[in-house]
């Protein structure tokens, strides 16, 4: 989904599995009565399925509900499953699922300090 959403945009990622069958009506009450969350707010509101190859995102535009759906052909997502709670993600973290990494990158570079090598 690479799709341009306004730069103030939060996301939010439901942890655990839904039922793709669910349409906008669906995933909004899900939002909104599950989460605690109000669906009409400037938020992305990510869900997967239990196989993880198909994520639908669901996004108040103002005058109506955007419905995205991705399908990928190899691989799976790495989508968080320790709970059934909704999670707001960075950008970044946003990008780094999308491209099939998890959203909890460990640190790859350490600052060691100020070491001089002579």
């Amino acid at each position: 989904m690479k799709v341009k959403f306004p730069e103030d945009v939060r996301i939010f990622i439901a942890c655990g599995q839904t039922d793709m069958r669910k349409s906008i009506d669906g995933l909004a009450a899900i939002v909104s009565q599950t989460f605690k969350l109000d669906p009409f707010q400037n938020a992305l509101y990510l869900f997967c399925g239990r196989r993880r190859d198909r994520v639908k995102a669901l996004y108040w535009e103002g005058d109506g509900f955007l419905l995205l759906y991705k399908r990928l052909e190899n691989g799976s997502f790495q989508w968080p499953r320790s709970n059934d709670e909704a999670r707001e993600i960075t950008p970044q973290q946003y990008r780094w699922l999308l491209e099939g990494l998890s959203v909890d990158q460990k640190k790859v570079i350490q600052n060691i300090g100020s070491k001089r090598v002579l």
